[in-house]
C-alpha cells in the first residue's frame, strides 16, 4: 500500500516500458539489420528482393529505440549518465552505424549499376557496425562497464554473437518473406545464426555470476533457482525446436514458414526475461537501483500520461502497416 501511496511503483512500470521497447526493437530492427548483414552473401538479384523485403518497416522499428533511451533518459536520468558516459564510443560507433544505412538505402536507389554494388556493401558493413555496437553495449553492461583487455574481448564475442543473433531474426524473416532458392539460402543462414547466437547466450550464462555476485545470488540460492529454473530451460526447449523445424523447411519450405520468425522472437523474449531478473532491482548492475535512479514521483506519473498516448499509436501503426505489407516479398522496382 505504501508502495502506492509514495509513487514508488513509477520506476518499476517505466523500467517495465523500458524493457518492452528494447524488446521490440531487437526483434524488428533486428530482423532488418540481420538481412542488410546477409546481404553481403547473396546475389544482387536476391539483394533487391531482401532489400525490397524491409523497405517498408525499416525505418519504422528505429523508433522503438528512440523510445528505449528517450525513457531512460528522462525517467532515469542519473542512470543514463552513467551508462552513456562509460558507452559513448560504441555508441557513436552504432550512430555511425545508422548513418552509413540510411545514406546507403537511399543511394543504391539512384546510383547507376556501376555503383550500386558499393552502396550495398556500405548498406551491409553499416548493419554489422550497429549490431556489433550494441552487442559490445549488452556485454559491458553484463560486466558493469569495466574497462579491461579481458572486459574488452569479452565485449567483442558478445558483440559478435549479437550479430549473429540479428542474422538469425533477418533469415527468419526472409524464410517467411520470401520463396524458392533465396529462402533456401536463409533456411541455411538461419541455422549457422542460431549456432552463433546460442555460444553468446552460453558465454554471457558463463560470465555473469562470475563477475557478479549479485546474480550469482539470484541464480543459485533457494528459492530464487525455482523461480529463474524455467527461463534456461524454455530457452534450451525453444533452440532445439528451431533447430528441427528449420530441418523440416529445408526439405519442405512450404510448411510453417512463420514458425522460425515467432520462435526467434520467443528465445529473444526469454534472454531479455532472464538479464532483467538477474540484475534486478539494479538498473546499473551492482551500482544504482531502480527505484533511486528515478525521477520525482511527479515527473514521472506527468511523463507516463504522455508514454500511455505515445504508445498505443506506435503499436497501431506497427500493426498496420504489417498487415498492409505482409505477404511474400516481390523483386525491387523504384518505378
Amino acid at each position: 500500500m505504501d508502495m502506492f501511496e509514495n509513487g514508488q511503483w513509477l520506476p518499476l512500470v517505466f523500467a517495465a516500458l523500458m524493457a518492452l521497447a528494447v524488446y521490440v526493437y531487437a526483434v524488428l530492427d533486428g530482423y532488418d539489420l540481420g538481412v542488410g548483414i546477409l546481404s553481403r552473401f547473396a546475389s544482387p538479384q536476391e539483394r533487391d528482393v531482401m532489400i525490397a523485403s524491409i523497405g517498408p518497416f525499416w525505418d519504422a522499428n528505429e523508433t522503438w529505440l528512440v523510445l528505449a533511451v528517450g525513457l531512460l533518459l528522462i525517467a532515469f536520468p542519473e542512470a543514463n549518465g552513467i551508462v552513456l558516459t562509460s558507452l559513448y564510443l560504441p555508441v557513436a560507433l552504432m550512430l555511425i552505424g545508422l548513418i552509413l544505412r540510411g545514406v546507403s538505402f537511399d543511394f543504391r536507389a539512384k546510383a547507376s549499376l556501376d555503383h550500386k554494388g558499393r552502396w550495398d556493401a556500405v548498406f551491409a558493413a553499416g548493419s554489422f557496425l550497429v549490431a556489433i555496437s550494441q552487442g559490445y553495449m549488452v556485454g559491458s553492461y553484463i560486466l558493469g562497464f569495466t574497462h579491461d583487455w579481458i572486459s574488452l574481448l569479452f565485449c567483442l564475442i558478445v558483440g559478435l554473437s549479437v550479430a549473429f543473433a540479428y542474422a538469425l531474426v533477418g533469415a527468419s524473416w526472409l524464410i517467411m518473406k520470401t520463396e524458392g532458392a533465396l529462402q533456401q539460402k536463409a533456411i541455411a543462414w538461419a541455422s549457422l545464426g542460431l549456432r552463433g547466437a546460442v555460444v553468446g547466450i552460453v558465454l554471457v550464462c558463463l560470465a555473469s555470476p562470475m563477475v557478479s555476485a549479485h546474480v550469482f545470488s539470484r541464480w543459485f540460492t533457494f528459492p530464487d533457482i525455482l523461480y529463474l529454473a524455467p527461463v534456461p530451460i524454455l530457452t534450451v526447449v525453444l533452440v532445439g525446436w528451431l533447430e528441427v523445424v528449420l530441418r523440416q523447411l529445408s526439405l519442405t519450405p512450404t510448411c510453417k514458414c512463420w514458425a522460425p520468425f515467432v520462435m526467434t522472437a520467443s528465445i529473444f523474449l526469454t534472454c531479455l526475461i532472464g538479464l532483467a531478473y538477474s540484475f534486478y532491482p539494479y538498473i546499473v548492475p551492482g551500482q544504482l537501483k531502480i527505484v533511486d535512479a528515478a525521477s520525482a514521483p511527479e515527473s514521472l506519473m506527468f511523463i507516463l500520461v504522455g508514454a500511455l498516448i505515445v504508445l498505443p499509436f506506435m503499436i497501431g501503426y506497427t500493426i498496420f502497416a504489417y498487415k498492409v505489407f505482409h505477404g511474400k516479398a516481390k523483386d525491387l522496382s523504384y518505378n
